[in-house]
């Protein structure tokens, strides 16, 4: 791929990041991303649920269809960079999704120019609401698996990270991000005054134990090596020292790697909270919200991501994760439905060492080296094509075809 386009997929990346937008409605991020496509042979299809943008290319035969994800939306953070195009206050993409975008805009353009060459349909999914807001859930319910007239064979979706090596492709088989669900107990109690505590029902040393036993669970009762992570984030209860209140309230996040742990979790934590509290003789009301699924790789996809990457980019420039990252990512919505492969992309500046204080995603000083959006652009226009064309070599991709490495 020559500079020239490495250079305007860069710039649109700084034109995103300067105008990032929280949720589930993103209209500018929209309305710059409907500009970047027009032109190209793509259908374009806006949702109902969300501000979501999705570009259907057709190849030149019939096909399978295959998915290329890039979600939108940034977090509600005041910017602390210092860059020249950094956000308005309040608001940031701290999570790389601007890097998502324009490198799906490339490989969007990358396809375009190759579709006489494509049997098959790769539709290009730009989603909002990605930070915990259910955007991929909501593409799904407006038709997104269906939008080509059939469901996708494989989808995939790359992820800028801000403190792993400059370009270097990590991924695996298997699950690759947890899942996360939040538990909120409200335990109920009778309030009395605090030198009289008999005359009462006191929550607190039940919201106590509830802390103490879900630890406990979760550490005793789940494999080692298929873990649940569980953090007591908020505890709350009463407003003076001499007071038993009548309720406590506690959350957690708790995170999980297995399609089944999770369903096991989802059972077993609200009965054990619900359990604690009857045999103190008091109630608890308890939610539990999943959040996001499990991110899951196919293994097929992520052995095909893996190659793409090594023949597109070098094999130093692939490595295969030891562990999932305890992060989460709905883009496990896809996975859940179609078999694809989810990997990391190092964003972190050339020279730096990633382990010496680099800031992480989601932080206000996160630095994103935006010169890899290129590759990014190159290795999802890859993917797509080894499905789509039937090389000789199946390691050929689109850059290497078009001698642009």
């Amino acid at each position: 791929m020559s500079g020239g386009l490495d250079a305007e997929l860069v710039a649109l990346r700084r034109r995103l990041h300067a105008v990032p937008e929280v949720g589930l409605h993103l209209p500018r991020t929209r309305d710059a991303l409907v500009g970047e496509l027009a032109g190209l042979p793509v259908e374009l299809v806006e949702g109902s649920r969300c501000t979501s943008v999705t570009a259907v290319l057709r190849g030149a035969r019939p096909g399978p269809t295959v998915l290329l994800r890039s979600d939108m939306d940034g977090l509600p953070l005041t910017e602390r960079t210092g860059l020249p195009y950094a956000a308005p206050a309040g608001t940031m993409h701290a999570c790389g999704h601007d890097l998502h975008m324009a490198a799906l805009v490339g490989a969007a353009r990358l396809l375009s120019a190759r579709s006489a060459d494509l049997a098959g349909t790769v539709v290009l999914a730009f989603q909002p609401g990605e930070e915990g807001h259910g955007g991929a859930r909501a593409m799904i319910e407006d038709g997104l698996l269906d939008v080509s007239g059939e469901r996708p064979a494989a989808a995939y979706a790359l992820h800028a990270i801000a403190d792993l090596p400059h370009g270097v492709v990590h991924g695996r088989p298997g699950p690759v991000m947890a899942g996360y669900s939040v538990l909120e107990a409200e335990v109920v109690g009778l309030g009395a005054h605090g030198g009289r505590p008999h005359e009462g029902a006191d929550p607190v040393p039940v919201a106590a134990a509830i802390v103490t036993a879900l630890y406990t669970y979760v550490d005793r009762r789940f494999d080692a090596f298929d873990p649940v992570v569980l953090t007591v984030g908020q505890l709350q209860g009463g407003a003076a020292p001499n007071v038993v209140p009548d309720t406590v309230t506690l959350r957690a996040g708790v995170r999980s790697f297995g399609r089944e742990t999770t369903e096991r979790v989802a059972r077993e934590l609200p009965a054990l909270v619900e359990g604690i509290a009857a045999a103190h003789g008091i109630a608890a009301r308890v939610t539990w919200r999943r959040v996001m699924e499990p991110t899951v790789n196919d293994p097929v996809s992520a052995d095909l991501l893996a190659g793409e990457a090594r023949a597109l980019l070098g094999d130093d420039r692939y490595v295969t994760l030891e562990h999932p990252r305890t992060g989460s990512e709905d883009f496990s919505e896809i996975l859940a439905r179609v078999p694809g492969a989810f990997a990391y992309m190092g964003a972190a500046a050339r020279g730096t060492d990633p382990g010496a204080g680099v800031a992480g995603n989601h932080a206000p000083t996160a630095l994103f080296d935006d010169s890899v959006v290129g590759d990014m652009a190159r290795l999802l226009g890859a993917l797509a094509l080894r499905h789509l064309t039937a090389p000789t070599d199946p390691r050929a991709s689109a850059g290497r075809d078009e001698g642009e490495r």
